[in-house]
């Protein structure tokens, strides 16, 4: 029951507090020659977790609710390169680190909210 009220709200906070970790990261480096941006591609990974009904009807079909934690991870293509191989943009990594703090307040309120609404269901609220 808590499983289907919650639906992917929580893996979906799960990903964006990695998101969120691979950005500090990549400001903590912004002064280190030669470190490559990165970032999650949110959505894939979101579509790769999702919960797919499939049997298998045969042996060597593949299973697909296995998916890559990794598998998301990209570099981000720079507006400007520095002089020593640095792709870290630190205005343009600040404002994505912003926009990702409030998704992630976004999907955490929802997650309170679905609880909320079992705590007064199981009380009879």
């Amino acid at each position: 029951m808590i499983d289907k009220a919650i639906g992917m709200h929580e893996k979906a906070l799960g990903m964006r507090n990695q998101r969120m970790e691979v950005l500090s990261r990549n400001i903590a480096n912004a002064d280190t020659p030669n470190y490559k941006a990165q970032d999650l591609d949110f959505k894939a990974l979101l579509k790769d977790t999702q919960d797919f009904a499939m049997k298998t009807s045969h042996a060597q079909h593949f299973d697909m609710a296995e998916t890559d934690a990794g598998k998301g991870l990209k570099y981000r293509v720079p507006f400007n390169v520095a002089f020593d191989g640095n792709t870290v943009e630190l205005p343009v990594e600040q404002a994505k680190f912003g926009q990702y703090a409030v998704e992630y307040q976004t999907t955490l309120s929802i997650l309170e909210n679905r609880i909320s609404g079992i705590r007064k269901a199981v009380r009879g609220d």
